[in-house]
């Protein structure tokens, strides 16, 4: 059995961690997942539907104040969730919409200039942890992915590159927290993307971690 690091995205606390746990459990146990598959469930649709991406660190973010070219730019959110521009030196922005940035912005530049006006533009998206979903284990390209509207598992399988020659697929698991309780799911994914079950294809959630082990030879 060869052991891998994880990638610098998927080391975390809290959820994560229990994710790993789950993953160690996993790789050695070669017998049916004990976790039911992924439920058909309303709250998915009105999730996705609500579902606003908020800046994070590492984003880039383009200013564009209109008439005054000066105080336009693109600046980056620091790791701590600021941000710096002209006339404004430490802005919180992390957490927030791109229009709720705006009109923050809009808000300290008054003191400077008359009637600002502040479109904000978000570029290299990195998303929050709890707007993410990450995946552990043995995907091609584990990663912490930022959450589209509509994503689902084939989505994001993609975005990881499939799955190692060393990967257990089918048994696979999703942790998801609901109202704030832990949940798992069994995933098949040998038979979504080998085999072309496209039953096995469901809509993700922001803050869902996939758990892929690897196989038992």
């Amino acid at each position: 059995m060869k052991n891998r690091d994880l990638p610098k995205e998927s080391r975390a606390s809290g959820p994560l961690t229990i994710a790993v746990s789950t993953l160690t459990l996993l790789s050695g146990c070669a017998v049916q997942s004990q976790y039911p598959p992924v439920p058909p469930d309303q709250r998915q649709l009105s999730v996705q539907e609500s579902y606003f991406y908020e800046v994070a660190p590492g984003d880039a973010v383009n200013i564009f104040v209109w008439g005054i070219p000066e105080l336009s730019g693109t600046v980056p959110v620091r790791p701590d969730g600021m941000l710096t521009t002209p006339l404004i030196e430490d802005m919180p922005a992390s957490g927030k919409t791109p229009s709720e940035l705006a009109r923050d912005l809009e808000k300290e530049l008054a003191l400077y200039v008359r009637a600002p006006i502040v479109t904000v533009i978000v570029n290299g998206f990195v998303g929050l942890p709890q707007q993410q979903v990450r995946v552990v284990g043995e995907a091609t390209k584990p990663a912490a992915v930022p959450f589209r509207k509509h994503m689902t598992l084939l989505d994001l399988m993609i975005e990881v590159g499939g799955l190692t020659e060393y990967a257990a697929g089918n048994k696979a698991v999703l942790v998801r927290f609901i109202d704030g309780k832990q949940r798992e799911y069994s995933v098949r994914i040998d038979d979504l993307i080998r085999d072309g079950d496209i039953s096995q294809n469901f809509s993700l959630l922001p803050g869902d971690i996939l758990v892929i082990p690897e196989a038992w030879f």
